[in-house]
């Protein structure tokens, strides 16, 4: 991930649409027909109405309609996603794992803060959700969370000796060529709205006065990494305080000139003014970012307390990507799954 500012400078405008997964067994006790059934787990019934949902919601503000395989592949990989979900929940039931509701009501208000009453129920619909799902949403997102950090995540421990022997055999990637930049954002989607000139306009309007609000806060002194948490709309970074992937100057270089240059301006601990995002594919306005400078580093070795934090944070997420791979493996093992989709699309090869 050392290149994440370039990547994310034409894939952060990508807002990941809200998988919507009803709560318990919704719609187990009503009578549907076999083709309404798109999968079962351990008897639950996931039915065609959640996966076309999230589908929709996907493809809402794509540029061209995908082709049929391309459907098929994004209907496959929404009911995997919904099929995990729905082990994790269900695992988490057996263990009483459940999310607390004012820790549930507490990321609702997050969701809330930065609109009226009004913008925030309109992006709701723009997702083809009810408050209510969404709220159904954060609880289960919550639940998860709570389950593998029980499971493993908790359990995990960095030794200083881990540290060092990843030292020893890395020494030469720590030797820096160029200057590496770390940085955080903000970054607030303007989705198109509409297909008309008016309604872009309004969705540019709505990001570009959010913006401006997060901004004006800043100036008052809030901390960069707590609105960062609360506002920006890139999902990756917003937990982390908006911080970025370490950045080669080679890499920033290679931005559009405004992002560029403003970082060039900055001092550690500085952040931009209001920058435009430009999708490069398309060329249209995707939003706007504020860009703080954490820290630069020089070219040269670096040693091994600069990067302690770091690597331990590093190894963390191996084994925690690790752990949870063998986790899911191991509930699919114990659990009864009929992916009746996937069944199909294997017996309608060669009909088409």
């Amino acid at each position: 991930m050392i290149h994440g500012l370039a990547r994310r400078h034409y894939q952060v405008f990508l807002i990941a649409a809200i998988t919507v997964l009803l709560a318990g067994c919704t719609g187990c006790n009503r009578q549907e027909s076999d083709k309404d059934v798109m999968a079962k787990v351990n008897g639950y019934k996931i039915l065609r109405s959640e996966v076309d949902k999230t589908y929709n919601s996907q493809i809402a503000n794509s540029p061209q309609k995908p082709t049929p395989l391309e459907e098929e592949g994004a209907r496959l990989n929404i009911l995997r996603l919904i099929i995990d979900v729905q082990l994790h929940l269900q695992k988490a039931e057996k263990l009483g794992i459940v999310a607390p509701e004012d820790e549930v009501d507490g990321k609702l208000n997050q969701a809330k803060a930065p609109y009226t009453k009004e913008e925030f129920d309109k992006k709701l619909k723009s997702l083809g959700l009810t408050e209510d799902e969404y709220k159904q949403e954060l609880r289960h997102n919550i639940t998860i969370e709570k389950l593998l950090n029980k499971e493993f995540a908790s359990k995990i421990t960095i030794s200083d000796a881990d540290i060092q022997n990843y030292y020893d055999q890395h020494k030469a990637e720590f030797n820096l060529i160029e200057p590496q930049y770390y940085l955080a954002h903000i970054f607030v989607h303007a989705p198109p709205s509409g297909p008309s000139q008016a309604s872009r306009s309004e969705s540019d309007a709505q990001a570009r006065k959010k913006t401006q609000m997060i901004y004006n806060r800043l100036e008052s002194g809030e901390d960069f990494a707590n609105l960062a948490t609360k506002y920006s709309d890139d999902v990756d970074t917003a937990r982390n305080g908006g911080e970025l992937s370490p950045a080669p100057e080679s890499t920033l270089k290679s931005l559009d000139p405004p992002t560029w240059e403003a970082i060039q301006k900055l001092k550690a601990g500085q952040y931009s003014n209001i920058l435009p995002v430009v999708n490069p594919q398309s060329h249209q306005q995707a939003g706007y970012r504020i860009i703080k400078l954490i820290h630069k580093e020089n070219q040269g070795q670096r040693e091994l307390s600069d990067v302690q934090q770091w690597i331990r944070n590093q190894l963390r997420g191996q084994r925690e990507q690790l752990l949870r791979a063998a986790y899911d493996e191991a509930l699919h093992d114990n659990a009864e799954i009929h992916n009746y989709y996937a069944e199909q699309i294997v017996k309608n090869v060669g009909q088409k």
